[in-house]
This record gives C-alpha cells, structure tokens and sequence, in this order.
C-alpha cells in the first residue's frame, strides 16, 4: 500500500500498477508451472502403480503443453487481479498517512477461505481413517470359508481327462491338506438359475440361486462349515442325486427342517436335501450373501482348488510344479492363490485409499500455508498492540494464546461445519458394501483433533516470534 502510495505520488499512472502486479502474478504463476511438471514428470511412474495407469508427460505433446500454459495464464491473471484493481486503486494521501483500514468483506475473505481450506482437509482426514478401517475390514473378515493358503488353477489334458487319478496323486504330495475340482471361482457370480421348485413355493416367485457344481471333498477343501446335515460323501454311495444349500437359501425358501426335503431342479432333476452349510461370502462384500446349491457334478468341473499346509508353501510348490509337469506335459502349471484373487476385487477401493492419503497429506500442506500466511498477516498488523500490551504486563504467553484464539475458532468453524459433510459423503460411500464398518465417532473426533493440532503448530511459530518482540522496537515510531 505504501509502495502504491509513493509511486503515485511521483506521477505513477493506475495503469502501468495494474500491469505490474498482474504480470508479477503471472511470472509467479508460470514459475509454479515449471516446478509443479518437474513435480509430475518425478512422481508420474509412482502415481501409474498406484492407479495402474500408463500416463505419459512429454513436452513434444505441444496440444496439452498449450492447455497448461493457457490455465497457468488463466491462472495468473485470476489471482492477480484482485491485488492489481484493488490497491491500484489507493488514494497516495490516505496511504501515506496510514489512514487505510481494511473492510469487513476483506476480513471474511481472507478468514473464508482459511476456513474452506481447513473443511477439506478434516473431509480428507476422515474419509483416510473411515477408507483404511473399511479395507482393513474387509481383507480380514472372517468369510465364512478358509481362503488361505488355497490355490486354485484350471483344469487341462490329462488332468481333465483322468481327472479322479490326478486329484488322488496330488492329495499325496507332502504339504497338500486337501484337493478338489468345482465350476465356481468364489469370487463372485459365475452361474445362476431360477428353475428350481420346491414345495410351498409361490409360482410367481422368481429367486435366483447360484448353482454350484462340485466334486467329492470339495466343500471340505473349501472350509465351509456345516450347519445341519452332512456333506457330499462316497460312504453313501452314488450322491449326484443330493443337493446341499446355505443358509440364506433356506431362508428365503422359507424351508423348515430341510433335511431330507425334496425339491426339483430345471423340471428334470429329483433332488433330496441332504446338508445345509453356513452363510459364506462367494461374492465381494459390496453385495449381501444371495442364495447358493452345491450340486454334485464333477464332469461339470473345470477349476482344481488344493489346499497347502500353512508355512511350508514355497516347498509344496515346486513339488506341485514338478508332478503338474510330469502329469501334464506341454502345459503350464498357472497357479493362483485364493486370497490374492479375493484381494483384487478390492483394487479401486485399495487405490481410493492410498490416493486420499495423498491428497489429504496435499490438502492438509495447502491449508497449513494459508493459515501460516495469515497468521503472519495478522501478527504484522497487531505488532504496535503486542508492543503495548507487553509495556503494560502482559506475558507472552497471554499474547501466544491471544493471537491463537482468532485462529482456533477458525479451525473449529472449520471443524463444525467438515464433519457433517465428511458424514454423509462416507455415509454414500460405504453404502457400496452390504457389510461395512460403522461410522464410529472416533474417526470424526481423531480428525477434528489432528486439523486442530496442526493448526495450533503452524500458528505456534509467528505467535511466540511476535509475543518475544521488544516493546521498545514496535513503538519507536510513536
């Protein structure tokens, strides 16, 4: 302002103040348009593995070279202009006798947008913590089947063919628990019908029940457990006539005491049942467990699941490696791990978490400058009262949290206002899963705490430095 006011005093036209400030906000613009692609080009291979992208940055792509330099100029000229039209503006006279005082609307505009950059940043804060709790969840709940230390691979040749033989040689290599072949992944719907009738049932009902097709020992390899009945067994003799369902099958059937029921399958099948096995999750946890049969059909098999002795994979292995090739020659022993799959249907909630952890850590940066660059401001402005107020008693630790108060009500403005909205954004965003974690109101009262104490350490700085000023020096001018 005394800059404007002197220079308009020797003849300095509005015009040529407005040039100036807006071309200085410019240059600062395309500088941080240099430095923020240096910044791209560096993380840019990390950010395509977190993303599983393959994003280029080249300066010979003149198109979006052009695009940048448009928006940094766009840029330069937005930020710029409020300065430029606003102080060219100043009477040299009011400036040069220090009659200038700041509006109301300048007041609520600087403390604004502290406050909006601090409500993101507490949306950020929380939805890292709500995001890392809902994927912590659901890699380690408990599924209703054993998914560790199982392998599944496909069926081919001569295991396809002799299949019976290939499954009883692998159940005896050391470090295989169990084998067995199904038509299912376990990963999500694979194969559904809606022709099965049962009695009492309504004819204009339309349930689709996901048919699975299994071998002897497969459920036992799966690591499902029983809730009433038995599973598939050759001591009873021949059991493709049998048919197993869970619990959420039973229930939606309306089925009391099912076991030995009779139900008929596509209007061809006479099946009797004869186990009911607990609820399990076939399906990501977006979806609520639908109901499922296991049929006995080995012939309508193509993926051999085994089970390996936990500890002792690595060995199993490359022994499993060394009879799938003398078994099987000319084919591939293209093994997958059962827990690896199931952890992959996750992959976009996994990348969500890890990029909001990035920008929360940007946002949270962004927000410590602003506040920073306020609380610098305003211990300017108030150094002669700090002067005054240290002569007449005042401690500096009365000044410290006297220049803290203004901001901490800020901050908990900011506070007030984010935790509703982080509320209902991660309230949307959890209705994604038929099982999720709840929103507990830890996650909202860590994150209020932690924009808190960030806030308070970035105003630490200029408060202690303007409370340990010497009176003397602030009201020299006086």
């Amino acid at each position: 302002a005394k800059e404007v006011g002197i220079k308009k005093t020797v003849g300095a036209q509005r015009r040529s103040l407005i040039f100036q400030y807006l071309s200085e906000s410019i240059f600062t613009s395309f500088m941080a348009f240099v430095i923020a692609w240096l910044v791209v080009w560096m993380f840019l291979p990390q950010f395509n593995l977190i993303t599983g992208k393959k994003i280029t940055l080249a300066l010979s792509d003149w198109e979006l070279v052009l695009v940048f330099s448009a928006v940094t100029f766009l840029t330069g000229i937005i930020a710029g202009s409020y300065p430029a039209l606003y102080l060219s503006g100043f009477k040299p006279a009011a400036v040069l006798k220090g009659e200038m005082k700041g509006s109301i609307g300048e007041l609520w505009a600087r403390k604004g947008l502290v406050v909006f950059q601090f409500l993101l940043s507490v949306v950020l804060i929380v939805s890292v913590l709500v995001i890392y709790k809902q994927i912590q969840f659901v890699q380690t709940k408990n599924l209703g089947y054993n998914k560790d230390h199982l392998i599944q691979f496909p069926m081919e040749g001569k295991a396809k063919t002799n299949l019976q033989t290939f499954l009883t040689e692998l159940r005896r290599i050391p470090g295989v628990v169990n084998a067995s072949s199904t038509g299912h992944s376990f990963l999500g719907r694979n194969n559904n019908t809606s022709g099965l009738q049962w009695p009492g049932k309504n004819p204009d009902d339309l349930i689709l029940f996901e048919n699975v097709g299994v071998n002897y020992g497969m459920l036992e390899t799966l690591g499902v457990e029983l809730a009433e009945g038995r599973f598939f067994s050759e001591e009873y003799g021949n059991d493709s006539t049998k048919i197993i369902f869970n619990e959420a099958a039973v229930r939606i059937m309306n089925l009391e005491n099912p076991i030995g029921q009779k139900i008929k399958l596509w209007d061809e099948y006479d099946l009797e049942i004869v186990g009911v096995v607990k609820d399990f999750h076939f399906q990501s946890l977006h979806d609520a467990v639908n109901p499922l049969f296991f049929r006995l059909a080995p012939d309508n098999t193509w993926t051999i699941m085994a089970r390996l002795e936990g500890g002792k994979e690595k060995e199993t292995l490359a022994k499993l490696t060394d009879f799938y090739r003398n078994f099987n020659p000319g084919f591939t022993f293209d093994y997958r791990f059962q827990d690896q799959e199931y952890a992959q249907q996750y992959e976009s909630e996994q990348r969500v978490a890890t990029l909001a952890g990035y920008f929360a850590s940007m946002a949270i940066v962004i927000s410590c400058l602003g506040l920073f660059g306020l609380a610098a401001f305003t211990a300017e402005r108030r150094l002669k009262e700090i002067g005054i107020r240290k002569a007449l008693g005042s401690s500096s630790t009365n000044i410290v949290l006297l220049l803290s108060g203004d901001f901490t009500k800020m901050v908990l403005l900011s506070i007030v206002i984010g935790l509703p909205v982080s509320y209902f954004l991660l309230d949307y965003w959890l209705q994604r899963f038929a099982f999720h974690v709840p929103l507990e109101a830890w996650y909202f009262i860590a994150a209020g705490l932690i924009a808190l104490i960030i806030a308070w350490l970035t105003v630490a700085s200029q408060a202690i430095k303007a409370a340990g000023v010497n009176p003397v020096k602030c009201l020299r001018t006086e």
